[in-house]
């Protein structure tokens, strides 16, 4: 019976511009998560921007919630996408900002598609209401999908063991005994042996 360890390896490569001593990181709007924090914000300033220019109603309150959930959750996002810009992660530690993002991610994605709801129920007679429920499900579909390859990237499956021995390998210098163990490690049916 035989064994085999298969590794694979992910290279992750940024544009990084300098602009009056500002590092940009130009090359984060042509990744997949640029792109839909991008949809994320256009989507959520146009539905609010379609409810909010509407003119000819008064009255539900439903319409003043859609409005402070789309803008408030446009300019979080807007923040978060520049923060990605400007690499401030880095600059400010004391914030998980993973857990942030996917924090945001769950309730606006909740808060949006109810908001979206009740658009759509209240405002059907008048069409910039349903485009701005229509641009408040996009934004939803979004937010779902950024959520998901958030939890998919932070939560996924990852040889954790694999990795650490291979740290360990790497700093000790003692080639040898550590393969034996990061053989062990990585394959039970090995470590039988």
């Amino acid at each position: 019976m035989s064994n085999t360890v298969i590794k694979t390896t992910t290279t992750t490569t940024t544009t990084t511009s300098t602009y009056y001593g500002v590092n940009v990181n130009t090359g984060y709007y042509k990744s997949y998560r640029g792109m839909l924090e991008i949809g994320q914000v256009l989507a959520l300033l146009i539905a609010f921007l379609c409810v909010y220019c509407e003119l000819r109603w008064h009255g539900p309150s439903g319409f003043l919630y859609f409005q402070v959930v789309t803008l408030w959750f446009h300019i979080a996002f807007l923040i978060f996408l520049l923060m990605h810009v400007f690499a401030l992660q880095s600059k400010i530690s004391c914030i998980n900002w993973t857990i942030t993002e996917v924090l945001h991610y769950v309730l606006g994605s909740f808060l949006v598609f109810i908001a979206s709801i009740v658009v759509a129920v209240q405002g059907s007679a008048y069409s910039s209401f349903v485009a701005g429920s229509v641009f408040g499900f996009i934004a939803t579909f979004l937010l779902v999908l950024s959520l998901w390859l958030s939890y998919r990237v932070t939560f996924g499956r990852q040889q954790t063991r694999y990795r650490l021995i291979t740290s360990l390998h790497c700093m000790s210098g003692y080639g040898n005994g550590w393969i034996v163990l990061i053989v062990k490690l990585s394959s039970p049916a090995l470590a039988r042996r």
